[in-house]
């Protein structure tokens, strides 16, 4: 994905509604509790929700799960229960999942060398460790790779990835040499689809998603066709948390056995040693395609804040879904606040706490993220100078073109926003403290948004674009000269890389 254009592209815009949660994922929905049932107190709760918008104010949603039950979930408007966040790499969790099924299915074995399942794409003269690579090695990201031969290694080029990946040298005897590796994950999946003659997605489906009620859950592809594996999954907050579930009852569901409790076990144990700071989440050990935390806690986790967390001594799963670039952060807050009030009482139920609980649910029913806040008072004086004026930006690699605004007729607190990209001009209307639904048309970034934008200061209107389906936010800051002459754009991203500023001039 180009971070940079995918971040930039605006504003193709249809009013959306929000569709409502079928009948069938609320009759297949984890149950649901208060707080204090289940041995949690919810003011603990509610400090653990203070703490991480005060410490992270980067959270996009967060389910609590203790002894089966759901005792708290929140998401941060725009983004919403029923719509389904990208995972990035907590796909890889699932990948293992499938790896296991197919293991049990007498279909793969952990020992197996990759090799003989691509002779085709081998190199002519493959090296020894290329030939000692198994299946095993590639679980444990110990496929014997240095870290900087995998950087920038693409999952969706013309090649093959497959070929392209045993074509890179193995410096390190497999099995011995810890090297994070998302194409590792993406031999998996090829792996899975040479034996199943499905993709990961579909093979998952009918063993996996369609039991746990997790519904239409969708995975990018190479351009060979195989679901990529260590990324490019996208499935709901409470999917999340049912797989959690899932791992933490060794594999079975409503009674039926959907994953051998041995490969949850399995997958789930320490095989690699990743480092030695103990204050670290990412250096206590690494299992197949899960990651070993402090405190006895395993979990899978995804680039910008996608987690899955399972805490077997205590019988809970914490699912979240951010856009943070501190991933050690959610985790200290989860470690901080959540901890101490599962460790408070492991079983039976507290006295009931009406008061507290009420607002916890008010507190979760309300959060938000934080949108531009227009001006007190009257518009920017500015405004009038540069409604309805075009600013044209030079040729640039977000391919901005032009702008304008102009105050919107029909609500003297609203500004329509226009911008050309492509030789189309696509229009929003927007306003302070509220979010608008809508849809990009075209281009990498094509799909849901949510806009908000105001006057923020006499000179400057700012713009925030969410892409409520990903973690990516957007902040475009447009400062207008004094005569209204030009305009800067200066963009800041919540994650990823931030493009130079922009400067155009009217016509």
């Amino acid at each position: 994905m180009n971070l940079l254009r995918s971040s930039v592209t605006l504003f193709a815009f249809v009013l959306l509604a929000a569709p409502g949660v079928s009948a069938a994922d609320r009759a297949q929905a984890l149950p649901r509790s208060a707080p204090e049932k289940q041995g949690v107190s919810s003011a603990a709760l509610l400090g653990f929700i203070e703490e991480a918008e005060s410490k992270i104010n980067a959270l996009h949603s967060v389910m609590i799960v203790r002894h089966g039950h759901v005792i708290a979930e929140g998401w941060w408007a725009p983004y919403a229960a029923e719509e389904p966040h990208q995972m990035f790499s907590l796909s890889k969790s699932f990948t293992s999942t499938a790896v296991g099924l197919a293991i049990a299915e007498g279909k793969l074995q952990v020992e197996d060398e990759v090799l003989k399942f691509f002779p085709e794409e081998a190199p002519a003269k493959p090296s020894a460790n290329l030939k000692a690579m198994r299946l095993r090695d590639l679980l444990t990201m110990a496929a014997g790779h240095h870290a900087e031969d995998l950087q920038g290694f693409s999952l969706t080029t013309d090649e093959s990835v497959v070929k392209r990946f045993l074509a890179l040298p193995v410096a390190h005897k497999p099995g011995t040499f810890f090297a994070y590796s998302t194409v590792a994950t993406y031999l998996q999946s090829a792996m899975v689809q040479k034996v199943t003659g499905q993709s990961v997605l579909a093979y998952l489906r009918p063993r996996l998603f369609e039991p746990l009620g997790i519904e239409n859950p969708a995975w990018e592809q190479s351009k060979q066709g195989v679901s990529q594996g260590g990324t490019g999954l996208s499935i709901r907050t409470e999917d999340i948390a049912k797989f959690g579930q899932l791992y933490l009852q060794k594999g079975k569901w409503n009674g039926k056995q959907l994953v051998p409790a041995s490969w949850v076990e399995t997958a789930t144990a320490r095989w690699m040693s990743n480092g030695s700071n103990p204050a670290s989440d990412w250096e206590q050990g690494y299992g197949f395609q899960f990651w070993r935390c402090r405190y006895g806690v395993i979990r899978g986790d995804g680039a910008h804040g996608q987690f899955c967390i399972v805490m077997p001594e205590l019988d809970a799963v914490v699912a979240i879904t951010a856009g943070t670039k501190d991933l050690q952060g959610v985790l200290n807050v989860v470690w901080a606040k959540l901890l101490p009030a599962l460790q408070a009482k492991t079983s039976g139920a507290l006295a009931a706490d009406a008061g507290a609980e009420g607002m916890l649910r008010a507190r979760l029913a309300g959060l938000a993220l934080k949108a531009p806040v227009a001006l007190v008072g009257e518009r920017s004086p500015i405004a009038a100078n540069v409604a309805g004026k075009r600013f044209v930006f030079p040729q640039n690699p977000q391919a901005m073109e032009s702008i304008r605004l102009s105050p919107a007729a029909d609500d003297p607190k609203a500004t329509e926003f226009f911008a050309t990209m492509g030789g189309v001009e696509q229009r929003v209307t927007v306003a302070g403290g509220r979010w608008v639904k809508g849809e990009l048309k075209g281009g990498p970034a094509a799909g849901p948004v949510a806009v908000s934008g105001a006057w923020t200061a006499a000179d400057t209107f700012t713009l925030d674009v969410v892409r409520y389906r990903t973690p990516f936010v957007a902040r475009y800051h447009l400062k207008f000269s004094g005569d209204g002459e030009t305009v800067r754009l200066e963009t800041v991203m919540n994650v990823g890389p931030t493009p130079p500023p922009l400067v155009g001039r009217r016509e």
